[in-house]
This record gives structure tokens, C-alpha cells and sequence, in this order.
């Protein structure tokens, strides 16, 4: 798929996402995102289809459409070679939302009833079993390295799962290493995970259904014989024909691995204890550990929690991706997590549990899987009630958070040592009561002890049993994650209790109108000293009374409509912070307008009173005009000019103190409330740039009193010389503490952005 259709597929995802938080909500019209030419058409709309399927059955069985819709609203699909597999996708859809058969769904699309058959039987879909045949099972068991299987020789024996034996192969037609993956009939969703490519995903290339049998395969010196699934006839796919799907090789092992290390080895070894466990794993397959990588460098120097949050932020943005293509996970678990030879971990084996839950007591005597340990609260529902609602993308990061809990402290994060006799369904019960009664205190008491405040948040908003009280996806997990990475930046997200940072939180509004207050006051001063002697002396006793009254009324006026307009201007920050902190939760749209109107509270702070300054220095002398006062000329200057200076001290000095404050005290606890991304990541670099503008301002102010004085007679100079001196001295001061705080702010900004990067699905 080109580009654009790609960007396409994620623009529909994305503004499904968005279309939830909207009010009023209305799905995104499907065909303004379908791309003209016949080719390309059917190929996005294919995507498209699948995502909307998936959204609208999630949510409401009145939203959900059926391909029957879709063929009457885009007639070319009755020719897209696609349309069984979208059917596969209404029917899993549907199921998951309530109880659907085979037969009772054939009915509904008799044209194509025989050939659904077919598919349904290849994937292991309700009514036709498990697909696996004895003889295929004890085929898949005989095989060795040194075979050959269709087009690979397999050379090393990586393992066996539930999902069939791996092997390490070279591929001949492309004379490349891969893992082959061999199972008795079970569904993989190569079509699934092939349009996933990511660097942290494993690449898929295809899958091959094997068109001898099981017993032939080992007797035929040339393996068994397969097709490539694009092609491929149904006449076997009853059978339960051995399935062969090859993919991208990683000799760094898994996080079961990871695990084994960090039960058995200190947490204090930081990153080389990650290594040691990758390193350990390519030892055991004959593999020779890279001599010179940056990657493995920059692990090296990890905490083991930072290295736990660089592992976690790379997975999280992998859910994030394949969200964004329509692919949810589901199955996450440490044998689902490998590593490349630096380090690089990578999420494999997305949509294999596509076919939906089975019942609980459907096999009493079944074992408990690996992957239970890491379901969330909703998939554990759905295994008692298969009718409860399907688990979404919360649910992965549910299940991340158990991984990372895990490879962080060493032990699960919740108390599940099974008891003898229980049934399936009985621990399903059990352990979803363990997981809605949250974290313990035993279990918090398992973290390092150099682990960051801001980790642990994050790690515990993962794990809450309501999905709404989680990271809305894996975008906001990967940049609360990030946060975890940078000293400074999780210093400000999440500062100590005890910091003057903290403790200041609610100081917002004595703060800003302190920084406001002081420096126009000064400005006042200025204004009344210089005016008093260059102007209002050389008056008559009635037009100086004119001069008091048309600025009493002018201050009257500008002081309230200013201090409103600022209000107005800032209401956010004035006051979600402060409801957060009491529990009011926000929509993600909100929550980035506040972040926005925070990072701009500078701005106003300083441009409000700065244009009331120069706006001053026309009325008020127009004022003294229409009241009758004669002014020359001369004296509008000198007034105007001093209303100039006083603007720039407005200007110049209330801006970085705020701003400071703003960021270390008010615009952390938006942060962390995720829906962070690269428009917070351009705020906060723009905020550094403007920053640089308005050092330039202070750093004018004293020049510009310098500058203004030049205009005075040279025998009125006596008079002025005191206000211009104090103004020089003090300029000269305020820049000395405004350079520390640009610099202090400049620092914080860059930290935040660093953690906020621009992320490109």
C-alpha cells in the first residue's frame, strides 16, 4: 500500500478515537477517506471496512453495520477478493458482542456460504473444533533441524509453544534467516500482522498451508509441500493441514528470559542485567553478540526502572501503531515480547485470539495458559460471560502494565497462587476479584527503591480495574513513559511532595498577580515622577484637577476590564488544576486546550497590560483635550513616551516568573494526565523560542528610559534624571534575575519536549 493510503487507513482510526470523545458523538464517514483508482480502492477500503467494523460492534449493536450495508454503499466489493476475510471480520465482530453461530450467519449471506465454510473451518472458528488433527500433532512433534519444509531448511529448534514449534530457517528463495513457525491447523492471522510494519512489532512475511498431509511430509525427502495463502484452494482446509508461518528472526530471546534474570540477578545492575539476559539467549543459539552498538550503550546506562520504561515506552508505541491499523493485541505476555541483539524489544503474535473466548467450563480439566497471569479484569469477565462487553485497547495496556510490573520488581503485582481442585471458572473468579481490589501494600513494597515516583504512577493508572481510569492508549502510555527517561522532566511532572514546586500548586492567582502587580506599580511610579515634573507642574491649578479626574476614570476603567480580560483569557488553568486535584475528570480535548491556555499565561500576563499602557497614552491626552486642557504638542510626546517605557516594563519582567511557575507547578499536573503528543511538543518549543523575544525586551528597558531622556530639554534633565537612573540601575538588576529564570525555564521546556516526541505511525 503507498503512502497515502496507509495515512489514510490511520487519519479513519485516529478519528474514530476522536469522534468517542466528541459531543455530540458521530462516527467518521467511511467514504471520505476512501482514495480514488479501482486498485487502491479496494485495498483501503478493505482496511477501512475492518476498522469500522470493530469500532462500531465495540460499541453498540444498533451502531453495527454488516458487510450486506457496506456492499450496497460501495458496490465494488462484490469484486474485492477480500470479501470473505470481511465477512470473517463481521462475524467475529458480531460474536464478540453477543452470541452468534456459524450456521445462523451463513444464512444471511447464502451466495458465499460455501466458500465461508471453508474459511471458518481454517480458522478454527465456533462450530468446527480445534482444527488439529492427532496425526498432524504427532508429525509437528517428529520433526528435527536438518529437514527441509516446503522452501526452508531448518536449522535450530527455538522452542514450542501453544501456537506450535518454532524453528530457526533459511529461507532458500530468499537466502535469508527467519523463524518458521509450525502448528496443527491453528489460526494465525498472518493477513492480520503482515499489514503491520513497525520497529517494534515482528515482522510477519506470510503464511503457507501445507497441502500434504502430515505423515507424507516426513516421509518425502523435499518436506512437506505448501502454497502461499493468497492463492491457496479450500479443498484441504478441513483436513487440518499443517500451517507454516515464517517471519522475522530475533536472536535476543524473550522476556521470559528478562524475567529469569531479574529473579535471580539485582536490580541495582541496572540496564547490564537486560543484556546479560538478551546475551544469554544468543549463547544458546550459537549467535555472536554485536561488538560495537550505540543501543546497547545507551541500555548500559539505564537504572533498571529506566530500563524497564525505555522497554515499555517501545511496546507501548507498537500498540499504538497497530491500534492506528485496526489491530488489537490481546495476548500479551513475556513469550509474546522479544529482543533483537542490541536490546530492541519487539511485540509478536498480534490477533491470534481473533476467534473470541472460549466458555470457562468448556474443558474443566484444561491447564491454566501463560497468558492469564496478564489478562485484564475484562477479558477474565469475558471467559465467565461470554455475552460481556469486548476488551478494548485499555485492556492491552492493562496487560502491559502487568509485564512491566513484573520485569520491575520480579514478582506479579497481584497475590494469585492458584489452589489445588479449582476449576477453570473458579480461578477466572478469583483472579478477577484480586484485580478489582487493586494494588496492595505488599505489593507496592516490591518496587526498587530508585524507582521514580512518576514510573510508578504510571505503572498503577495502567493497572486500575476501571478500563476509563487507564492510559487511553498506547500514544499516552508511551509519553508517560518517556517522561520516566528524563531526571529533569519526571522531576517536574512528578515533583516531591516536600518541593516548594508542589507546595505551590495552589498559589496560581496571589502568584501571577504578585509578578503582575509589582512591575506595574514600578511602572506606575515611574510614569507619575516623570509626568509630574515634565507636565502636570507646569499646569493650572484647574487643569491639573482636569488631569486627575481623566485618570481616575481611566484607571477605573482599565484596571477591572484588564484584570477580566486576564481571568477570561486563563479560566482554564485557573481552574482544572484545581478540580483535578479534587477528582473532576476532563475529556482529552480539554485537557490539551488547558495545556495550550497554560503555556500562553505568560503571554497574556504581559500583552494585556502592555497594550492598556500604549492604549493609555492616546486617551488619556485625548481625554485632557476634550475636557478643555491645552496641551503642546511637545508634552503628547513626552507623555507618550513614558507610557512607552512603562509598556515595556509590563512587557519585559512579569513573563518569566510566571512562566516558570507555570511549568513546574501548574502545567505538570495536566501533563500528567496524558493525551500528550507532537502539538504539546510544538507548544513547548514555541514557548522557548518567544522566550527569547522577550529577554530581548528586558534587556531594552534601560536603553529605552536612556533613549527618552534625549528627548527632554537640556534644562528640564535636573528634573528627570533621578526616575531615569533608578530605571537604568533597576533595568540592569531585573535582567541579571530574568536572564537565571529564562535559562531555568529554557531548560524545563527542552526537557518536556524531549519527552514529548513526534511520533510517526
Amino acid at each position: 500500500m503507498s503512502s497515502p493510503c496507509a495515512d489514510a487507513v490511520a487519519r479513519f482510526a485516529a478519528d474514530w478515537q476522536r469522534s468517542l470523545r466528541a459531543d455530540p458523538f458521530e462516527p467518521p464517514p467511511l467514504a471520505d477517506y476512501v482514495p480514488d483508482g479501482t486498485r487502491v480502492r479496494l485495498t483501503v477500503l478493505a482496511d477501512l471496512l475492518r476498522i469500522d467494523l470493530r469500532e462500531r460492534w465495540a460499541r453498540d449493536a444498533d451502531l453495527g453495520k454488516r458487510i450486506a450495508e457496506y456492499r450496497k454503499e460501495f458496490p465494488e466489493l462484490e469484486h474485492s477478493p477480500e470479501l470473505a476475510d470481511l465477512l470473517c471480520a463481521e462475524f467475529l465482530a458480531r460474536r464478540r458482542h453477543a452470541s452468534l453461530t456459524v450456521a445462523d450467519f451463513l444464512t444471511e449471506y447464502p451466495d458465499l456460504a460455501d466458500e465461508m465454510r471453508d474459511r471458518f473451518a481454517a480458522f478454527d472458528i465456533d462450530d468446527f473444533g480445534t482444527a488439529e488433527s492427532s496425526e498432524a500433532v504427532a508429525a509437528l512433534a517428529d520433526l528435527t533441524p536438518g529437514r527441509r519444509i516446503d522452501d526452508f531448511d531448518l536449522i535450530t529448534d527455538l522452542g514450542t509453544g501453544s501456537l506450535g514449534r518454532v524453528f530457526l530457517a533459511r529461507q532458500r528463495s530468499m537466502q535469508r534467516l527467519v523463524a518458521v513457525r509450525l502448528s496443527a491447523g491453528r489460526a494465525s492471522a498472518p493477513r492480520t500482522m503482515a499489514q503491520l510494519d513497525h520497529a517494534h512489532i515482528v515482522r510477519v512475511f506470510d503464511q503457507r498451508l501445507l497441502s500434504a498431509s502430515a505423515t507424507e511430509g516426513l516421509d518425502d525427502p523435499n518436506g512437506w509441500a505448501a502454497r502461499d495463502s493468497a492463492g491457496l484452494e479450500r479443498s484441504l482446509l478441513g483436513t487440518a493441514a499443517p500451517r507454516l508461518v515464517y517471519m522475522q528472526y530475533l536472536p535476543g530471546g524473550t522476556a521470559v528470559g528478562v524475567l529469569d534474570q531479574r529473579r535471580t540477578g539485582p536490580e541495582t545492575d541496572g540496564g547490564a542485567l537486560l543484556l546479560r539476559a538478551v546475551d544469554a539467549a544468543m549463547e544458546a543459539k550459537g549467535e555472536i553478540r554485536p561488538s560495537d552498538s550505540s543501543v546497547r550503550a545507551e541500555i548500559a546506562g539505564l537504572s533498571w526502572p529506566e530500563t524497564v520504561a525505555w522497554v515499555g515506552r517501545r511496546l507501548a508505541d507498537a500498540l499504538d501503531y497497530a491500534e492506528h491499523h485496526g489491530v488489537l493485541h490481546h495476548d500479551i505476555k513475556p513469550a509474546n515480547v522479544l529482543f533483537t541483539a542490541e536490546g530492541i524489544p519487539k511485540l509478536a503474535d498480534f490477533a491470534l485470539s481473533e476467534a473470541g473466548p472460549r466458555p470457562a467450563t468448556a474443558n474443566p480439566e484444561s491447564p491454566v495458559d501463560d497468558s492469564l497471569p496478564y489478562r485484564s479484569p475484562e477479558q477474565l469477565a469475558r471467559l465467565l460471560d461470554p455475552a460481556s462487553p469486548a476488551p478494548g485497547t485499555r485492556s492491552d495496556i492493562y496487560s502491559l502494565g502487568v509485564l512491566l510490573w513484573e520485569m520491575l520488581t520480579g514478582t506479579s503485582p497481584f497475590d494469585e497462587t492458584p489452589e489445588s481442585g479449582d476449576s477453570p471458572g473458579e480461578t477466572y473468579e478469583r483472579m478477577l476479584a484480586v484485580r478489582r481490589d487493586g494494588l496492595t501494600d505488599a505489593a507496592m513494597a516490591q518496587l526498587p527503591a530508585d524507582t521514580p515516583t512518576t514510573l510508578c504512577r504510571v505503572l498503577r493508572d495502567c493497572l486500575h480495574a476501571d478500563p476509563k481510569r487507564r492510559w487511553r492508549n498506547g500514544s499516552e502510555l508511551a509519553g508517560q513513559l518517556d517522561l520516566c527517561l528524563d531526571a529533569r522532566a519526571r522531576n517536574l511532572a512528578d515533583p516531591p511532595r516536600t518541593s516548594l514546586a508542589h507546595r505551590a500548586r495552589g498559589w496560581l492567582i496571589p502568584f501571577a498577580a504578585l509578578c503582575i502587580g509589582v512591575p506595574n506599580m514600578l511602572a506606575s511610579w515611574y510614569n507619575i515622577q516623570l509626568n509630574q515634573s515634565l507636565i502636570i507642574d507646569r499646569m493650572s491649578a484647574d487643569d491639573q484637577h482636569r488631569f486627575a479626574t481623566v485618570g481616575l476614570v481611566n484607571n477605573l476603567i482599565a484596571f477591572p476590564v484588564a484584570a477580566l480580560l486576564l481571568i477570561f483569557l486563563t479560566r482554564r488553568p485557573l481552574t482544572i488544576g484545581f478540580r483535578l486535584a479534587r477528582g473532576r475528570e476532563y475529556s482529552a480535548r480539554t485537557l490539551a486546550k488547558a495545556r495550550r491556555d497554560t503555556l500562553l499565561m505568560g503571554d497574556w500576563a504581559v500583552l494585556v497590560p502592555f497594550g492598556f499602557w500604549l492604549a493609555a497614552g492616546v486617551i488619556w491626552p485625548l481625554g485632557l483635550a476634550f475636557t478643555g486642557v491645552d496641551l503642546p504638542p511637545k508634552t503628547f510626546l513626552h507623555f507618550f513616551a513614558a507610557q512607552v517605557v512603562c509598556a515595556a516594563i509590563a512587557l519585559a519582567y512579569p513573563f518569566f516568573p510566571i512562566m516558570v511557575y507555570a511549568v513546574r507547578s501548574v502545567y505538570p499536573q495536566l501533563l500528567v494526565r496524558g493525551g500528550i503528543g507532537p502539538g504539546d511538543e510544538r507548544q513547548l518549543r514555541n514557548l522557548a523560542r518567544r522566550g527569547n523575544f522577550y529577554l530581548g525586551v528586558a534587556a531594552s528597558v534601560p536603553l529605552l528610559g536612556v533613549a527618552g531622556a534625549t528627548f527632554v530639554d537640556a534644562g528640564d534633565l535636573e528634573w528627570v534624571i533621578v526616575p531615569v537612573r533608578v530605571l537604568s540601575v533597576g533595568g540592569i538588576l531585573a535582567f541579571v534575575v530574568t536572564y537565571r529564570l529564562f535559562r531555568w525555564l529554557e531548560a524545563d521546556l527542552l526537557a518536556l519536549a524531549r519527552a514529548i516526541p513526534q511520533r510517526k505511525r
